[in-house]
């Protein structure tokens, strides 16, 4: 009986099984499971996606930056160009005899100033004097013989070839005047143009050889402003510009071109210019330092303080203004002048809106907000501008 009721049992539970996997519920559970786990991993997946907008969200706009912009006024400034060099004199000589000798005048002294033709210096030339006389006295002999031939051969008197011989004689008594004249004349050193005595080597009563030194003379005025321009800066001069001479000393002088050198050096690539310099009193010296500024042709410019220039991307100078669009853009300069009271530039479009405060904080495309300078900002940027030149 137990036997029949275990086997009776376990048909019952085989039943039960089948009947449980025929539902269904089995493969239900595990689909379940399943799905759950497949959602899990989805929503893990979409979780971060999700935070992005959010993170992006919570994140403040960055405001513009604001520059301060000026529109300057446009003026027609004479470009400058600035040049250093030193002074010299018009003309400079060194005398020296044409014969050897004992001097025996020296009228003048270092300093003193001089005409043409006066004497600087003479030989003691006793014999070459006397026959100078002698040769005056047959000249005056030769002329009276001539006369009297003259008077004779009007009365008929006097053959024509005697008159001949007359005009020959005193050929010949003139010519040997002027040779004695030129020897002595060969012992004497004179002034070849107006100027200063600036060195004298010699004393009176030396004996001193054949082209020998006798002294130094300067024509002093004008007094010349030599310097040498750049190859850039040749084609802006002209004959006759006006320059202003600043010496060392302090001393401020103008001047007008009066040469400009077509042939550069080979060592420098320059071109040699010199300024002619009113100098009647002799205050400006030859040989001091000094810097020329040569006022060329006038152009378009503005006037800035030296804050507003700056580098451009590719390391050149230039400056930063706003466009119609609000976006930074960077002009390029050409330097005009350099005054006391900013920079003069060139090369700026007339409505550019230039930054004159907050350029160094942008670049080039970059969106800000421009605002106009007011007078006082600019008044202060000219004047630190002018108290950096000082």
């Amino acid at each position: 009986m137990r036997f029949r009721f275990h086997k009776l049992a376990a048909v019952v539970v085989l039943i039960g099984f089948a009947a449980w996997m025929v539902t269904g519920e089995f493969s239900s559970v595990g689909s379940v499971a399943a799905n759950k786990a497949k959602a899990a991993e989805v929503e893990q997946a979409k979780a971060p996606d999700a935070n992005k907008p959010k993170a992006a969200e919570a994140e403040p706009k960055a405001p513009l930056r604001t520059v301060a912009v000026v529109t300057p006024p446009r003026r027609t400034y004479a470009r400058a160009i600035r040049i250093s060099g030193l002074t010299e004199a018009d003309k400079r000589a060194v005398l020296a005899t044409r014969v050897a000798g004992v001097i025996d005048k020296l009228p003048v002294k270092q300093g003193q100033h001089v005409k043409t033709g006066d004497m600087v210096m003479m030989l003691a030339a006793e014999e070459k004097i006397s026959m100078v006389d002698n040769a005056k006295q047959l000249v005056v002999q030769r002329q009276a013989e001539l006369d009297a031939s003259l008077r004779l051969m009007k009365t008929g008197n006097l053959p024509k070839l005697q008159l001949d011989t007359a005009r020959s004689n005193l050929t010949s008594a003139q010519s040997l005047l002027d040779t004695a004249q030129a020897e002595l004349d060969r012992n004497e050193v004179k002034a070849p143009f107006d100027g200063v005595i600036d060195r004298v080597p010699v004393e009176l009563g030396s004996s001193i050889m054949q082209g020998g030194e006798v002294a130094t003379i300067l024509k002093l005025d004008p007094v010349i402003g030599r310097g040498e321009v750049s190859e850039r800066d040749l084609g802006y001069l002209k004959l006759g510009d006006k320059a202003n001479v600043r010496l060392v000393s302090g001393q401020t002088v103008e001047g007008t071109v009066r040469y400009i050198s077509r042939d550069a050096s080979s060592a420098t690539r320059t071109f040699r210019v010199e300024v002619a310099i009113p100098n009647g009193d002799g205050s400006v010296p030859a040989g001091m330092t000094a810097e020329i500024a040569l006022n060329a042709q006038p152009t378009d410019a503005v006037l800035l303080p030296r804050s507003v220039v700056t580098l451009g991307d590719k390391g050149d100078l230039g400056i930063r203004a706003v466009g119609k669009d609000n976006k930074v853009v960077f002009f390029p300069i050409d330097l005009v002048d350099d005054t006391p009271t900013g920079l003069v530039l060139g090369g700026i479009p007339a409505d550019a809106r230039i930054i004159v405060a907050g350029q160094e904080l942008v670049k080039e495309g970059d969106v800000v907000n421009p605002v106009e300078a007011d007078q006082a900002t600019i008044q202060k940027l000219l004047g630190e501008a002018t108290a950096g030149t000082q």
